[in-house]
């Protein structure tokens, strides 16, 4: 294993858990292994390759890197090929011809490809070392990214007794891995579940405002660092990515709907350092090897923990220090649950909200940023102070949340902390029930103490207190919640408590109720709006572009709301780079005064 180590990879020495996986490998026994992004799984079946007769199969979703794998084994003596989709049918001819010939060490492809009517036959006519099943948390329907075309693999370990099985995943909780397990039929595995913990990213967490210029100073910042920016939407990766080219930025965008050719151009001038930053919707990067990628930043709130690892796992492969910044906004929270109440499996509905509810939780808490994405995956993190989050080099913006949680706490303990988080809440906040009538619990101190705030605050405080350990809910069906010792401190004033600053929820504006209404922009001119989507119409046309392109309907929106009508304004508006402002400022601002004029 070490002259093969040295000769064919150059590598001096096994990583952590490598030589024990490649040894169980060569023992013919399955392995389910969790590493981390960077973490070497590829060595750990690249190299039993080399030394087992016949071929090792590894099944992947990673169509786009099949390529530069293969090509990596090549440069490295080892014989390989893949069939997927993007061969001709010349190519995938003569792939066939060297896999029945034996003349193949390592094979790739896609589930798919396993599940094609005959194939598993052609391999059942010829010696197969191992299968790899790479990215396995697909096969879980509790894991991030389900595929139905990974159930077809549970019928390996039956069709190829005799062949080992090796599953990798980086990101698994220990219910998605005995989920793994047992789909794919695995035998007695040698289990590895290395650390979740990557000492070099830095994690941050900002509040969500206008995130375009948010971005755009964290890249003047870091003007020659290589970083992926995800954002929600397609719309949104065009618009940014526009938005950054403009201003100078070397940026390409990535997402689904674009045509593959311009797609693969984009992921290559990436990683060929032709283009700085890539935005991309998640559709990007799964399995990129990419060393060099400075930082990640996730301009919407992901869906849940297991995606957000993942990808801020892109950053920082070389070991060196890199950033992962998340901008955070409630107003991301209802766009996620639109989808997730559309899904109608009550059971995938509810493990989707469960997961969402961990994401802003994560976003949100006071905690160590690194202690809470270990514990998601059932590991502990042993020190006080991780140093590289902003909670614990103290960047996050706090506020001082003592007094209201000795409100809540005084609540629970009046009440003999034998209710759940609604009843201590509707006290605080004075509520008028038959409920509270009937228990007293309009006499006791503290009810209506905490009627100054809405119950949306009091939801947080009581979520910020329990991921802090100052309150714990006890019981399964029906929770109370209770003070822990550390909450007995607070209650008692020998310790504050201290929380992220959350945006407070505006006072509603006196305006026209003829005029429109988003949350991005407030109140706006629907009629000056029109205007401008009929200016942008024509002169879309005349560059033979989509409208989008030339401004978004929030810029058009923002024009429509804050009127500006000198190129100063028309600068602060969202989506307006200086490109944009030279190329059309001019139009829209005329458009403005004109309608302005006639309103007069």
């Amino acid at each position: 294993m070490l002259e093969t180590l040295k000769e064919v990879f150059g590598f001096q020495d096994f990583r952590p858990n490598q030589e024990a996986i490649v040894s169980h490998i060569l023992e013919k026994r399955d392995v389910f292994a969790v590493m981390p992004t960077g973490g070497g799984k590829s060595l750990c079946y690249q190299l039993p390759a080399t030394l087992l007769p016949g071929t090792a199969v590894v099944i992947s979703p990673l169509i786009s890197l099949m390529k530069d794998q293969v090509d990596g084994a090549r440069e490295n003596g080892i014989s390989a090929a893949f069939l997927n989709s993007s061969l001709t049918h010349d190519e995938k001819t003569r792939v066939y011809r060297e896999l029945k010939e034996s003349r193949l060490d390592l094979l790739y492809i896609a589930p798919e490809r396993f599940a094609i009517h005959g194939f598993p036959d052609t391999l059942r006519g010829i010696p197969i070392s191992l299968f790899a099943v790479d990215e396995a948390h697909c096969i879980s329907e509790w894991g991030h990214d389900f595929r139905p075309d990974y159930l077809g693999l549970s019928g390996i370990t039956r069709s190829f007794p005799e062949v080992p099985v090796a599953a990798f995943t980086a990101t698994a909780t220990m219910k998605v891995q005995e989920d793994i397990i047992n789909r794919l039929g695995l035998r007695s595995p040698y289990k590895v579940r290395a650390s979740f913990n990557r000492p070099n990213l830095i994690y941050q967490v900002h509040r969500k405002e206008k995130v375009e210029r948010q971005i755009i100073r964290f890249l003047a910042e870091h003007p020659r660092d290589p970083g992926i920016i995800y954002r929600t939407t397609r719309e949104s990766v065009v618009n940014l990515a526009e938005t950054l080219a403009d201003q100078g930025f070397r940026a390409l965008p990535y997402h689904a709907g674009m045509e593959t050719d311009e797609r693969k151009r984009n992921q290559e001038a990436f990683n060929r350092d032709e283009a700085t930053i890539i935005v991309a919707t998640i559709a990007f990067g799964m399995g990129i090897d990419k060393s060099n990628v400075r930082f990640v930043i996730h301009a919407d709130l992901p869906k849940n923990i297991e995606s957000y690892y993942q990808e801020t796992g892109r950053a920082g492969r070389d070991g060196e220090p890199a950033d992962c910044l998340l901008f955070f906004g409630r107003g991301d929270y209802p766009k996620i649950r639109y989808f997730i109440d559309k899904i109608e499996d009550d059971t995938e509905r509810t493990v989707a909200s469960e997961k969402l509810n961990r994401m802003v939780g994560y976003a949100s808490h006071h905690v160590c940023r690194r202690r809470q994405l270990l514990g998601y995956f059932q590991e502990s993190y042993p020190e006080e102070n991780c140093r590289t989050c902003d909670v614990c080099l103290h960047r996050a913006e706090t506020v001082d949340l003592t007094t209201d949680a000795q409100i809540l706490m005084s609540a629970m303990a009046r009440t003999g902390q034998r209710f759940g988080i609604r009843h201590i809440i509707e006290v605080v906040t004075g509520a008028d029930t038959e409920r509270i009538r009937r228990m007293g619990h309009d006499g006791i101190k503290t009810y209506g103490a905490g009627s100054h705030r809405d119950r949306r605050h009091w939801h947080f405080l009581v979520d910020e207190l329990l991921a802090q350990g100052i309150i714990e809910q006890d019981g399964s069906r029906y929770p109370v919640i209770k003070l822990t010792e550390q909450g007995l401190q607070v209650l008692t004033g020998k310790q504050e408590v201290q929380g992220i600053k959350r945006e407070e929820k505006q006072p509603p504006e006196k305006r026209d109720p003829a005029l429109g209404r988003t949350a991005e922009t407030g109140a706006y001119d629907p009629l000056l709006f029109e205007r401008l989507r009929a200016l942008r119409k024509s002169l879309a046309q005349k560059q033979g572009v989509p409208p989008y392109i030339i401004f978004s309907d929030r810029t058009l929106r923002e024009m429509a709301c804050r009127l500006p009508v000198t190129p100063e304004a028309m600068r602060m508006i969202h989506g307006v780079g200086d490109r944009k402002l030279d190329r059309y400022g001019k139009a829209f601002t005329a458009e403005i005064e004109a309608h302005l004029a006639e309103r007069r």
